[in-house]
């Protein structure tokens, strides 16, 4: 059977036929309604995790309660309850919050009005969401916690640090009293014995002389005169009267004129400060220029070089004592700083720590030995 359209005819049959093929308007409409819901709800769950993810980004000790209440009423109204609490407690009754990772240990609970598990949410992309949500809200309570820990475990440190400067403190403090209670003693009472025994002697001998008496051997009197001097060295080390009366720079000054003294070749530049330092600090720096040049005197080999830098007005002050000797021993190179050993060492870097500095020790390659102590402004007061 065969058919012949017009080309009118043709065209309605097509149009016909399209149009049949098209949804009613009321499919139409549905199908639209359903697409908008369905952006609605992408949408809302976009905004609930982007808002809450801000917050709880920025969130801090202070204000990790405050946002934790603003996500959960967000939370609540998403899933079309009234209200909803957090309870930071890992027993807490409710739906479990918790910490990152597969493992990760229960921190809070959030309580839903009318909603006792994730499950009893309807929507799969809705409870997606939620799951998401309390997983944000995990990760913020386990990072305040380990920030808070963190902070104690620092605060605790910082704490028995200032502690442990304190009982240096009063260490050094108490040996540098006793050093002046016995310097004072040994000034006051035995040098004065020692002085009034030479001056006995030396009567003794001038009675002798003219009495046409001899004398062979050594001379008393050249005995207990090398007992005044010995005396007096051992005083000034224990407490040099010049740090009390002048300060640091004629202490080491003093130290320096030893040295020549002894026909070591000093260099020297000591520049002082316009305000003397504070007794404990202008000790410490005392006590390891003390201990340096005592170790030129150990190691040096007899008199050499030296050079002593002082830079008392700078940020950092400097302490810098340098000498071109033999330095130390291949035995003490060894040895380093183990236990026991290089004692001088190790108190002077135990000095310079107990008034917030640092020192440094190096041996030189071909001989000599560089000692340099430096404190910061900020404990130079």
């Amino acid at each position: 059977m065969a058919y012949a359209f017009s080309g009118r005819g043709f065209r309605y049959v097509c149009m016909k036929a399209v149009m049949s093929s098209l949804p009613s308007d009321g499919e139409t409409i549905a199908e639209l309604r359903e697409l908008y819901r369905a952006a609605e709800a992408r949408a809302a769950r976009l905004r609930l995790l982007s808002t809450s993810g801000r917050e709880l980004a920025e969130a801090d000790p202070s204000t990790l309660d405050a946002i934790l209440s603003r996500c959960a009423e967000r939370l609540a109204f998403f899933v079309g309850k009234r209200s909803a609490v957090i309870v930071i407690d890992p027993g807490a009754e409710g739906i479990a919050i918790h910490a990152p990772g597969p493992n990760g240990k229960e921190l809070a609970a959030i309580v839903i009005d009318g909603l006792d598990a994730l499950d009893d949410i309807p929507d799969e992309e809705d409870r997606e969401a939620v799951r998401m949500e309390l997983e944000l809200m995990g990760a913020t309570i386990d990072r305040i916690e380990k920030e808070s820990e963190r902070g104690e475990l620092v605060a605790a440190l910082k704490e028995r640090e200032k502690r442990l400067e304190m009982l240096l403190e009063r260490i050094f403090t108490a040996q540098e009293e006793e050093r002046r209670r016995v310097s004072h003693e040994l000034h006051d009472g035995v040098a004065q014995t020692a002085t009034a025994l030479v001056r006995i002697l030396e009567g003794a001998e001038t009675a002798a002389k003219k009495s046409g008496a001899s004398s062979d051997g050594v001379s008393p009197t050249d005995v207990a005169r090398s007992l005044v001097s010995e005396l007096r060295r051992v005083i000034g080390g224990l407490r040099p009267t010049l740090l009390d009366d002048l300060g640091l720079p004629a202490a080491l000054q003093s130290l320096c004129d030893g040295l020549e003294a002894e026909g070591f070749t000093v260099s020297q530049r000591i520049t002082p400060r316009a305000q003397r330092h504070c007794p404990l600090i202008e000790t410490a720096l005392f006590r390891v220029a003390q201990e340096a040049i005592a170790n030129i005197h150990k190691h040096a080999g007899g008199p050499c070089e030296v050079s002593v830098e002082a830079d008392l007005h700078s940020d950092p002050v400097v302490l810098r004592i340098s000498d071109h000797g033999n330095g130390p021993s291949e035995e003490t190179r060894l040895r380093g700083d183990g236990p026991g050993h290089n004692v001088g060492i190790e108190v002077m870097k135990e000095r310079m720590t107990a008034i917030g500095g640092t020192l440094e020790w190096r041996a030189v390659d071909g001989g000599g030995v560089t000692v340099v102590a430096r404190l910061p402004a900020g404990h130079s007061a």
